[in-house]
């Protein structure tokens, strides 16, 4: 069996988000990424891999295609065997507890994929976004990843509502904020990372008083800000410091 022409378009149509939302999918590529998706809860469509490792996925009913028709399909340079489907979950409550990360309006794929990574990586399990951030499930998100999207559950919601009904302590990023290196920092709490460009939003910066800062140490200090996601592993790195996870 080889790939039709309807699966073909279905496939390059979810690379718009509004195709997502419609047909509930996304995509998912390579040995790595598919392989983390196969091992977790999500619900896999459809795959499609080469001849070569067929026999890897032959327990998920997969169509073989050459090298040229992954190549049409991929949105990767070089592509790596396989590409799938998987059903996007059903969105779940968010729980208020524990330590999380809360973005307002990530613009950037390659930023929210790093910073799902490292919410894995430290131990943060839900990450809350700004309905203006990025769909977790564009496909430059998923890749950059790397199977992390696996682990942290994603919520899109009203943020200025979150943060007027949670009883979570809440801590902004701003430059004039306390150093983080000598604020005293709880283990539950959630830090708000701001736009790329912007920061975080005076609607949102109104509802938060606690302020944290990494500060500079360079002679001149003429750098305006450190990229989203490089401040948010320094934070996170001394939150989970300060309580005793790291180590």
């Amino acid at each position: 069996m080889s790939i039709s022409k309807n699966q073909i378009k279905l496939i390059t149509s979810l690379q718009q988000k509004k195709y997502r939302s419609r047909e509930g999918l996304f995509v998912a590529e390579g040995i790595k990424v598919v392989g983390e998706f196969l091992k977790s809860d999500f619900e896999l469509h459809s795959l499609f891999c080469t001849e070569d490792v067929i026999a890897t996925y032959h327990n998920c009913g997969p169509v073989t295609i050459s090298e040229l028709e992954l190549k049409k399909i991929s949105v990767l340079k070089s592509p790596n065997k396989v590409l799938a489907l998987f059903q996007i979950p059903t969105k779940k409550g968010v729980d208020d507890f524990g330590l999380k990360v809360m973005l307002d309006e990530i613009n950037d794929p390659g930023n929210l994929g790093t910073i799902i990574r490292l919410c894995d990586w430290f131990g943060v399990k839900e990450l809350i976004c700004s309905k203006t951030t990025v769909d977790c499930y564009n496909t430059k998100v998923v890749q950059s990843t790397m199977g992390s999207l696996t682990r942290v559950a994603v919520q899109y919601v009203d943020l200025a509502e979150y943060i007027n009904t949670s009883e979570q302590p809440f801590y902004i990023t701003d430059m004039e904020g306390e150093s983080v290196y000598t604020a005293k920092l709880p283990e539950n709490g959630i830090i708000i990372m701001g736009n790329e460009a912007n920061g975080v939003s005076a609607e949102i910066e109104n509802l938060v008083s606690q302020k944290i800062t990494i500060p500079r140490y360079g002679d001149i200090q003429q750098t305006e800000s450190l990229n989203v996601a490089t401040a948010t592993a320094i934070i996170l790195n001394e939150f989970r410091r300060a309580t005793g996870k790291l180590g």
